[in-house]
């Protein structure tokens, strides 16, 4: 029932709609039309003034025909840079951008089979529970639409986010928290030249602080990584100040705590040793899933790969999702595989095959729950 040709279009059509981060509102608009033509209750939240988008969150929600339990569809709109003016074109079965831009896949592929999915049940007249869809804004930096979502407005218990570049049938159970670490290292200046001892190198600091660290791979479930370090003036001076932003991550919270903690004792010692000052921040962007591989969201989702025809499997993600916070707020979510090869690059590409077994996916996970 799924239409290959429909789906193909509708996906071509939407990733040449530019919804770049904080500007998704010319897509939200237009998918919000679509999801009102299906008859679903459509309404745009003000996660968006919160966070500076141009629009919030789209919350939709699919009446049942029949008493089953109600499930929670999940897909995020904006695309990261470059990501304006996407020129969409297909070669041997798969979609690619022109190379100028990234494709869109990610996140819009989830997208195209939702609408698929809700297109076939509402020109067969399909029996379903009740469904409720959020395509959020601001996932790409942080997942600040969803953390800005109204969650006394769901019903349901079980959600399935579609946003992972794994193959369809790739069942995420497990996901890393992350925190983000901002140092500031506080030295003195002083005249590189005439008297160098006066002054205390902030980038000596921070040097000294980034070389103690224990960081990338920590263990098969924590990572850590400097990203970025800036500072100093010109080279005659004495570096007065650094500026230090890094990560950390886990599937276990206890471990990222403590490694994050390494982290700001590294920079803490460091300072004392030279005399500078620290200034260190924390925070913790969003917690750890882990859902077990004998719930009954997983052998739902089991089941409609089987029938579909491919072959489901359960994996552990290093990276965050909406997934994250719709677990943090009690509703039991696992992020699913949609094909999303090569994401935020130009090389970014999407197999026809995989955008119709999503699709088909989603159809059969409303049918395990009709």
């Amino acid at each position: 029932m799924i239409k290959q040709e429909r789906i193909v279009n509708a996906f071509l059509q939407y990733v040449q709609i530019s919804s770049p981060t904080t500007k998704e509102g010319a897509f939200a608009r237009f998918i919000k039309a679509e999801l009102e033509k299906f008859g679903c209750d459509v309404s745009v939240d003000q996660a968006g003034e919160k966070l500076g988008c141009d629009t919030g969150n789209v919350i939709a929600r699919l009446k049942g025909n029949t008493a089953g339990e109600p499930i929670l569809f999940s897909c995020h709109m904006d695309t990261v840079s470059p990501g304006e003016n996407i020129k969409p074109i297909i070669k041997d079965g798969v979609i690619y951008s022109d190379g100028t831009t990234i494709l869109g896949g990610d996140d819009k592929a989830g997208i195209a089979a939702v609408i698929e999915a809700l297109t076939v049940i509402k020109e067969n007249d399909l029996p379903h529970g009740d469904i409720e869809i959020t395509f959020t804004v601001f996932e790409e930096g942080g997942l600040h639409g969803a953390k800005n979502l109204d969650f006394s407005s769901l019903k349901s218990k079980h959600a399935f986010v579609l946003d992972s570049g794994g193959d369809p049938g790739q069942i995420i159970i497990q996901g890393p928290a992350q925190d983000k670490l901002d140092f500031k290292v506080i030295g003195r200046p002083a005249h590189a030249g005439v008297a160098p001892e006066e002054g205390i190198s902030a980038i000596m600091v921070a040097a000294e602080a980034i070389s103690n660290m224990t960081l990338l791979r920590i263990d098969f479930e924590t990572t850590a990584n400097i990203g970025r370090v800036e500072g100093g003036t010109v080279t005659n001076i004495v570096a007065p100040e650094a500026i230090v932003k890094a990560e950390a991550r886990s599937l276990n919270n206890d471990k990222l705590k403590a490694q994050s903690e390494h982290m700001v004792d590294c920079f803490n010692k460091a300072a004392e040793k030279f005399g500078a000052k620290v200034e260190s921040n924390v925070v913790r962007m969003y917690s750890a899933f882990n859902v077990a591989e004998d719930h009954d969201i997983v052998k739902n989702v089991e089941k409609a790969c089987e029938i579909v025809g491919v072959r489901p499997f359960t994996a552990s993600s290093g990276g965050g999702s909406d997934t994250n916070i719709l677990n943090a707020n009690g509703i039991t979510a696992v992020n699913l595989g949609i094909g999303e090869r090569k994401p935020h690059t130009l090389e970014e590409h999407l197999h026809i095959v995989d955008l119709v077994n999503a699709a088909k996916i989603v159809m059969e996970i409303i049918n395990q729950y009709k």
